[in-house]
Parts: structure tokens; C-alpha cells; sequence
């Protein structure tokens, strides 16, 4: 039996702090309180469907916070997480942008709808810088690989 003299949970927590302290760590921790906060507007509401979309966003956030935290994205290279997570945070802001409009705009009277679409709102911009600096980051390493030329005519 081995003698481990580091506590796993220790180490869970220790890289849950150094995570959330990166650019992608914060921004995915704004994307998951955000839709918390939303969750919590709109099950206050008088129409609590528009939670769906902040319930999938959390969900999808937590996992991928899960998976870049634990850098299982370097562990599991079938999938390119890169792009997985472009279509996450576009599709993400796409979806918090029309469902707040329609909550803002016909919400009148119900204050926790509002709410929620104002945090929505801002949530859309979240998701929208994240999905702009994956773009960068897709558009850097693009840049850095050299492409194969072939002198064959």
C-alpha cells in the first residue's frame, strides 16, 4: 500500500484556485454564477421556463470549468476542446441575447423576470467575450503553424 503524504482534496482545491485566477478560469466562473444568478431570477418569476437555457449554460460551463481545471482537455485529444468550446460560448450568447430580449421587453409587471433578463443580458456579453478570445486564441495558433507547401505541379 502506498503511503501518500498529499491530501487529493487539497489538491482538488489548490488547482481550483490557481484555475479561477487565469483570464479562462474567471471568465468560465462569471459564465457559471451568472447563470446561477438567472436560475434564481427566473424561478422567482410568474414564467419559470425561461430557465432552461440558463440551467444548460451552467451545466455545460461547469463541465468544461470541470475538464480545463483538471486539464483533462491535454489528457483527452479526441475531441478538439478548442472549437468544442467556441460553439459553447457562441451558441451560449446567441441563446442568453434572445431569450433576455423577450424577457426585458415583455416582462412588464414581473420584476424577477426582468431581472433575469437584465442579468441575461449581461451574461450574453460574458458568453460573447469568451467567445471572442477563443477566437483569438484559434486565430493565433492558426498563424503559428506553418503550412505544408508541395513543389509536385
Amino acid at each position: 500500500m502506498a503511503d501518500s503524504t498529499t491530501n487529493s482534496g487539497a489538491n482538488c482545491m489548490d488547482r481550483f484556485k490557481s484555475y479561477v485566477k487565469t483570464p479562462k478560469g474567471f471568465i468560465l466562473a462569471a459564465e457559471i454564477i451568472l447563470s446561477l444568478i438567472i436560475i434564481i431570477c427566473y424561478a422567482a418569476s410568474h414564467y419559470g421556463g425561461y430557465s432552461a437555457v440558463a440551467i444548460c449554460e451552467m451545466i455545460f460551463s461547469i463541465v468544461f470549468f470541470g475538464i480545463f481545471m483538471m486539464e483533462l482537455d491535454k489528457q483527452f485529444q479526441l475531441v478538439n476542446w478548442v472549437w468544442t468550446d467556441l460553439f459553447r460560448a457562441g451558441i451560449g450568447a446567441l441563446l442568453y441575447i434572445i431569450t433576455s430580449l423577450i424577457c426585458v421587453i415583455g416582462g412588464s409587471g414581473d420584476g424577477a423576470r426582468i431581472a433575469g433578463g437584465v442579468f441575461g443580458l449581461i451574461a450574453g456579453l460574458v458568453f460573447a467575450y469568451d467567445t471572442y478570445t477563443i477566437f483569438l486564441q484559434i486565430k493565433s495558433t492558426r498563424q503559428h503553424t506553418a503550412a505544408a507547401t508541395d513543389d509536385r505541379v
